[in-house]
């Protein structure tokens, strides 16, 4: 934050902080900024799993989020217990491709309750199976897994644009990498007459670029941040 600062000063340049959660929902609109109102943004990251209603520019609400694990981190637990590595999401992908998404039936918790969701079960579900089945194959365990994450967001995102009137539907985070997922959502979004937005590979994970859209469209429509802002590690979306 200080090393920013001082660049702005040097540079004569505004300085405007970003919500780190906001930059997310603008990394599908850096290939495609051309996007109509409202649209929905799934934002599925390791930290975070949200449904985000955005009217305009800088005008968003949170209408559904998960109660306990968040996708990406059901991802990654699940995939340390497997042994597959760090980062979760992108080896159970992989590891899913020779396995059969309907050899196991893991539970779909609140799918029909709301727009809220939770993996935390799931995750417990997927544990508690191999250990009592140590033969299973672990392709097939990661399939069924991803499957039912998968199946969760997409039946929660329907829900969600059906209830907003969306035009668009946009994904963001690191789990909008996931093949089964943007496979998915393209399905859903087609079907319903959606216009779906997918950021490319690049730009599912944090980067730079993601902060520099939102810091434009936070510039343009608030100006400048004030020098005496101070980083907030616990800033939520609102």
């Amino acid at each position: 934050m200080a090393a920013a600062k001082s660049v702005a000063l040097v540079l004569d340049k505004p300085f405007i902080g970003v919500n780190h959660l906001e930059a997310h929902l603008y990394a599908a609109l850096l290939d495609d900024p051309h996007v109509e109102f409202p649209m929905l943004v799934v934002l599925v990251s390791g930290g975070n799993t949200l449904f985000v209603e955005m009217r305009g520019h800088g005008d968003f609400s949170v209408i559904g989020q998960t109660i306990d694990d968040a996708a990406g981190e059901a991802f990654d637990k699940v995939a340390r217990f497997l042994d597959l590595g760090h980062p979760g999401g992108p080896a159970i992908d992989r590891v899913a491709l020779t396995g059969n998404a309907n050899a196991i039936d893991f539970p779909r918790a609140m799918l029909h309750d709301g727009l809220d969701v939770s993996f935390s079960g799931l995750k417990t579900s997927v544990i508690n199976f191999v250990r009592k089945n140590p033969t299973v194959l672990t392709a097939d365990v990661a399939a069924s897994f991803q499957y039912a994450v998968v199946d969760v967001l997409a039946a929660k995102a329907r829900k969600a644009a059906q209830q907003i009137g969306a035009k668009t539907v946009a994904l963001g985070g690191g789990v909008a990498a996931n093949s089964l997922l943007r496979s998915t959502m393209t399905t859903v979004c087609a079907e319903s007459g959606w216009r779906l937005v997918l950021p490319s590979m690049g730009m599912c994970t944090d980067n730079a670029a993601m902060i520099a859209s939102a810091g434009w469209y936070r510039l343009v429509a608030d100006g400048p941040s004030s020098m005496d802002m101070g980083a907030m590690p616990n800033l939520k979306l609102t």
